[in-house]
């Protein structure tokens, strides 16, 4: 499983132009893209298009606000949670985790620890897939899987036997970053920076999609 969030680089002409690349290169991955491309990226492209956040109430009359039901609507498959850069309390989670299960939507919730990791599981709903950042990485280029190696399989052995999947994020950067995580045991990585606002992305895609049909 590879994600790869968009968060503020990329809005409009850029970001279609960049969700092609992806999908010509690597296929059906998941891409979370702002809530002002959702609609035009879902329509155009093949890709699994997420929102990066959510709020778990009805469509009504709620100005301003981003929720389930709307972008389901413009052809969205799911929806990041509680990313480091915004971040919610438990019940906030768990809330838009019910509310994304009744319209058939996918969620994939950020934890920035194993304690929260913990919590997230003991929810009655679980999400499809749980990211294990480290707030201190992102953006770095420093990758998770060589700075903070015990703690990640330390979150791989959490999640084992449960039907959620393990993905890891902050500092993947490289084919060799994703190699590693999945090495050690990950079934998903999720990168932002190194292909949202990467001037060489072409070259990066290529590598990558070299990597994953071996």
């Amino acid at each position: 499983m590879i994600i790869i969030n968009f968060k503020n680089y990329k809005h409009g002409k850029e970001a279609l132009e960049l969700a092609k690349k992806i999908e010509k290169n690597l296929g059906k991955v998941v891409i979370a893209v702002s809530s002002v491309n959702l609609a035009e990226i879902s329509d155009k492209t093949g890709l699994a298009v997420y929102a990066q956040h959510v709020v778990p109430v009805e469509s009504d009359r709620h100005t301003g606000f981003v929720t389930v039901e709307s972008i389901k609507k413009v052809g969205a498959k799911g929806t990041i949670i509680n990313h480091s850069e915004h971040q919610v309390p438990l019940h906030y989670i768990s809330e838009t985790i019910n509310v994304c299960k009744k319209e058939g939507l996918g969620t994939i919730v950020c934890a920035s620890s194993l304690k929260e990791t913990k919590k997230i599981l003991k929810l009655k709903e679980k999400p499809l897939a749980i990211a294990f950042e480290s707030s201190e990485l992102i953006g770095t280029g420093k990758s998770i899987t060589q700075y903070k190696t015990k703690e990640l399989v330390d979150f791989i052995n959490i999640l084992k036997g449960t039907k959620v999947l393990a993905v890891c994020g902050a500092g993947i950067s490289s084919v060799d970053d994703i190699k590693a995580a999945y090495n050690l045991g990950c079934e998903g990585v999720f990168i932002s920076s190194a292909i949202a606002n990467n001037k060489n992305v072409d070259e990066l895609l290529k590598d990558i999609k070299g990597e994953i049909r071996k």
